[in-house]
């Protein structure tokens, strides 16, 4: 079970999310195309490259610095959130494996420490959607379970590594509950790992490009 899911189920992930993301990011763009493609005529590599760049500072927005605790927070749980998968030793012979390539590896103990992190962000941000109303109104269901889908390879990747229940029957819903996640990605509000990029260049054009405003 272990050898297949680190094997063909692997590659059908990866193409799933590849394929995936390169559809709805075609069909975005094609929408664009027909809704609003006046913005293209305000198209400015410096405005989208500005824009993209002050959002991806820790407080580098003035929304940002409204909200201190809250960018902590955001900033932590995506940091873990990408580090621990791309840089986890183990993650790294299974890359190497599949498709032979091989990135620096976190220590354990960080790799560890990150984990933990990213599940305290994940309590934090579920606290917050529950208590602030103006959150809690924009919140369905789907939200929390995202929440809890993207907590699951982390819980159950720390509990195998510290051999905290059965060993095998962790690893197994370590790897499955890792490889949902990575399928949802394109047809779900997760892909915002990616087409955040493009939103925030067409705010920089249209505000930017078009109106000669900081969208930041």
């Amino acid at each position: 079970m272990y050898n297949f899911l680190t094997g063909p189920a692997l590659w059908a992930t990866f193409i799933i999310l590849s394929a995936g993301l390169i559809l709805r990011i075609a069909y975005l763009w094609r929408l664009s195309q027909t809704k609003d493609r006046v913005v293209y005529n305000h198209a400015s590599f410096g405005w989208g490259l500005k824009s993209i760049l002050h959002w991806m500072v820790p407080w580098g927005s003035a929304a940002m610095r409204l909200q201190p605790v809250f960018t902590f927070v955001v900033f932590a749980f995506h940091i873990t959130l990408l580090a621990v998968p791309l840089l986890l030793y183990a993650h790294n012979i299974l890359w190497d494996e599949a498709f032979g390539i091989s990135l620096w590896s976190l220590p354990d103990q960080w790799a560890d420490v990150m984990a933990v992190i990213l599940l305290v962000s994940i309590v934090f941000l579920i606290i917050r959607r529950i208590v602030r109303s103006e959150v809690r109104i924009l919140t369905g269901a789907w939200d929390y379970i995202l929440l809890v889908l993207t907590a699951l390879p982390f819980l159950t990747g720390f509990l195998a590594y510290h051999q905290l229940g059965p060993y095998e029957p962790m690893m197994i819903a370590h790897v499955i509950s890792g490889e949902i996640l990575l399928i949802l990605i394109p047809f779900t509000k997760l892909g915002h790992m990616l087409l955040f990029f493009f939103t925030r260049a067409f705010i920089g054009f249209e505000m930017g490009g078009r109106r000669g405003a900081r969208s930041w």
